[in-house]
């Protein structure tokens, strides 16, 4: 028997408001994490580790960095001549060319490819979350159950639950659907990966569109998700596994640090289900002089003369001698001079911390510091502050 045809769209045109200075000249699956990856790359070896070879995502924000970075596909075996990975940026020349307004409205504007490549199930994933999933299972429940959609399940704080798609649930049927309500009814939420069956959903969003205009459309969680669930075509899939959404600067610093445990959450190698990114070639990180690594991932081309503890090196990265980093998060080619001490922080890439400036501390919020910047020598950055700060010309 043949295995059912599934097609994979990932959404990776948003603009990624929430993570602030990250986002500025990147898009928000471009967004390093654990040191060497991308977000992308997890929904992308999901994609390779479930045995799907048709992936398309469909870009808009800062398309340049992730161009570069999905390198034809290769490192999840998606380079194909039949098949493999296709990027969709934003067109014109028909009546569904322009600019997405959401990710409803996205999936409308890619309709007719939808509909040409004939799948059995569509997958629709975001990439601002950390966790491991078999697609392929998941599209194989979905067309057993005869329902319309599957949303894949998982369970959050009841403080966090009001960020995120909401469902009541009856057995495997969901019952009920609420899109990031004021006062959720459960702390059952989606983690934005849908299994659609193609043509009633797209037929769905056809008769939407009529209603609301291309604009109206809006997320999927806005009108198309409420709608199947209240003719009782939705279904559940709870993920029993890890899951984390990345899509703020405090809860990008956090999953990080949950990945700094003796044992965390997801084995980036496991031999079974390895997280494969664009690699690019570093030498060796060197810990110099009297450099101090404790509890730290450190990545290659590093070069750590200073004291790091609790803390993420990218690639690239300099701690100099008599320079400290604490519970932080350094992008590639960050530069922490002498005397200089960061804590609890995300410093973007090429950073240069000058010598003895204070960034962050205690047990404040996360401070930030935006791309590029040059820190001048002896400059004090405040726990929680993005520097340079977006409010000021």
């Amino acid at each position: 028997m043949a295995l059912p045809r599934v097609l994979v769209l990932v959404l990776a045109g948003g603009a990624g408001g929430r993570l602030q200075l990250l986002t500025e000249t990147r898009a928000k699956p471009a967004v390093p994490f654990a040191g060497v990856y991308r977000l992308i790359d997890f929904p992308l070896s999901n994609c390779e580790h479930s045995h799907i070879a048709d992936v398309w995502v469909s870009i808009q924000q800062h398309p340049t960095s992730l161009a570069e970075h999905l390198a034809n596909g290769r490192p999840w075996d998606l380079d194909r001549t039949t098949g493999g990975l296709m990027t969709l940026p934003p067109f014109q020349g028909t009546e569904r060319g322009g600019w997405s307004t959401g990710t409803a409205n996205s999936l409308w504007r890619q309709a007719d490819l939808v509909r040409a490549f004939g799948a059995d199930a569509l997958v629709v994933v975001s990439a601002d979350a950390i966790y491991e999933l078999d697609y392929r299972e998941v599209a194989e429940a979905h067309l057993e159950s005869g329902a319309e959609v599957t949303m894949v399940t998982t369970e959050v704080a009841p403080d966090d639950a009001s960020r995120y798609g909401i469902v009541e649930v009856d057995g495997d049927r969901v019952t009920g659907y609420a899109y990031k309500p004021d006062e959720p009814a459960t702390t059952t939420a989606t983690n934005e990966v849908f299994v659609f069956s193609p043509e009633p959903t797209l037929d769905r969003l056809e008769q939407l569109r009529s209603e609301l205009g291309e604009e109206g459309l809006e997320d999927l969680g806005s009108h198309l998700l409420p709608a199947q669930t209240q003719d009782g075509l939705a279904r559940a899939y709870p993920l029993g596994g890890f899951w984390r959404d990345v899509g703020t600067v405090d809860s990008y610093w956090r999953t990080h640090q949950e990945f700094l445990t003796p044992e965390p959450p997801i084995d980036l190698d496991a031999p079974e289900w390895p997280i494969h990114t664009r690699g690019g070639r570093r030498s060796a990180a060197r810990v110099l002089d009297d450099g101090r690594i404790e509890n730290s991932l450190l990545s290659g081309g590093t070069r750590v003369s200073g004291d790091v503890r609790g803390s993420v090196i990218s690639p690239g990265v300099v701690v100099e001698a008599g320079a400290t980093v604490v519970d932080s998060v350094l992008l590639p080619g960050v530069r922490v001079r002498s005397g200089a001490t960061v804590t609890r922080a995300v410093v973007d890439d090429g950073v240069d911390v000058g010598r003895g400036c204070t960034v962050g501390g205690g047990d404040g919020d996360v401070a930030l510091l935006g791309r590029r910047v040059q820190v001048p020598e002896g400059t004090e950055i405040a726990a929680g502050a993005r520097y340079p700060d977006p409010d000021e010309d």
